[in-house]
C-alpha cells in the first residue's frame, strides 16, 4: 500500500483553496491548523467555520465515502446537528478528503453536559433507533454480533487486578457484576448505533447543550448498549443512563450499557499501562472515573 505523504499546512492551504473554488466559492488563503485532539483521518481546522478531513489510506476512503453518505440518512432523526460537506474531492493520489462544516461549540470534556443536554443526547439515542436499518446495510453500514459480557468481566477481573497493582483501581469494585447478572443482561434488538460516542465526538455548549455528534465512521449495525456505554465514558454514567431511559430503554440496556463502559475502561487503562494506548492516561483515567460514576440505585443501595 502506498503511504500517503504527510501534510503540511501549506499543501492543506492550497487544497482548501482548490476545494472552495470549485465548491463553495470561498476565499484564498485560510488560516489552517491541525486538530490535534482526533486521531484516525488527519483532521485540519480551516478558519473558523470549516474542518477538512484527509483520508490517509484505501481502507479509509471506503469509509469516509460511506460516512458521508450515512451523515445525510441520519441527519433527519437524530435532532442535534451533523456536520455537512460543503466540498469533496481527492488529495493525494486517490485518497479523499471532505472539508464539513464546523459545529459551533466545544466537546464534552471541556462543558458538562446539563439537563437540558441529557434530553438532546435522548433525542440522539431516540433517533437512531428510527434509521432504517435496510437504508444503512445499503450504504455498507456494518452489522456487528453483541460482544459476550461476561467475557469482558472475566478480561475486566484480570486487568482490575494489573490495576490493582498499580494503585489504579479498587478491583473488588468488579464484584458488583456477578457472572449471574451478566447472563441476565443481553442485548437488545439490534439498531444503527454510532459506536464511537467519545467525549471529543460531542459538541457541546457553554450552557450544556448537546449542539452536535461528530466521528461517523465506525457506525454500526448493533447493540444499542454500546452507545450508552459510550455515553458513561463521555459524560459519566449517571447522565448516560438517565439519557438511555428517557429515550425509553429500560434497565436492562441501560445496565448492559453500564458494565460494558465500566469493563472497557479498565481493561484499556491496564493495556495502556503495560503498553501503551492510543488515548494519554490522563484521558483513560478520566474515562474510567466517568464511567464508575454511581447511578442513583446504586447510590440508593449504598446509603
Amino acid at each position: 500500500m502506498t503511504q500517503a505523504p504527510t501534510p503540511t499546512a501549506d499543501t492543506v492551504r492550497r487544497l482548501v483553496r482548490s476545494l472552495l473554488e470549485s465548491g463553495s466559492g470561498g476565499g484564498a488563503g485560510p488560516e489552517v491548523r491541525p486538530v490535534t485532539e482526533q486521531g484516525g483521518l488527519d483532521t485540519w481546522w480551516v478558519g473558523t467555520r470549516h474542518v477538512l478531513r484527509l483520508a490517509p489510506d484505501r481502507h479509509a476512503v471506503v469509509r469516509q465515502r460511506r460516512e458521508l453518505r450515512l451523515r445525510d440518512l441520519v441527519r433527519p432523526h437524530v435532532g442535534v446537528a451533523v456536520p455537512v460537506s460543503v466540498a469533496q474531492g481527492e488529495w493525494s493520489g486517490r485518497l479523499t478528503c471532505t472539508l464539513d462544516t464546523r459545529i459551533p461549540g466545544t466537546t464534552a470534556a471541556v462543558h458538562d453536559v446539563s439537563a437540558v443536554g441529557e434530553d438532546d443526547l435522548a433525542g440522539l439515542l431516540t433517533g437512531l433507533r428510527e434509521v432504517p436499518l435496510r437504508q444503512a446495510e445499503a450504504l455498507g453500514v456494518p452489522r456487528l454480533a453483541a460482544r459476550s459480557l461476561e467475557a469482558l468481566r472475566a478480561a475486566a477481573g484480570r486487568a482490575g487486578r494489573r490495576l490493582a497493582e498499580a494503585d489504579e483501581f479498587d478491583a473488588a469494585r468488579l464484584t458488583q457484576l456477578t457472572a449471574a447478572n451478566a447472563a441476565q443482561l443481553t442485548a437488545p434488538v439490534a439498531v444503527l448505533v454510532h459506536h464511537d460516542l467519545r467525549g471529543e465526538h460531542l459538541v457541546v455548549s457553554a450552557d450544556g447543550r448537546v449542539r452536535g455528534v461528530l466521528g461517523w465512521a465506525d457506525a454500526a449495525i448493533g447493540d444499542p448498549a454500546e452507545d450508552i456505554a459510550g455515553l458513561a465514558t463521555a459524560v459519566g454514567s449517571p447522565a448516560a443512563v438517565r439519557a438511555a431511559t428517557l429515550a425509553g430503554y429500560g434497565a436492562r440496556p441501560c445496565l448492559r450499557g453500564l458494565w460494558l463502559a465500566r469493563g472497557d475502561t479498565v481493561v484499556r487503562l491496564a493495556e495502556a499501562l503495560d503498553r501503551g494506548g492510543a488515548a494519554p492516561l490522563p484521558v483513560l483515567r478520566e474515562r474510567l472515573r466517568r464511567a464508575w460514576e454511581p447511578i442513583l440505585l446504586e447510590r440508593v443501595t449504598d446509603a
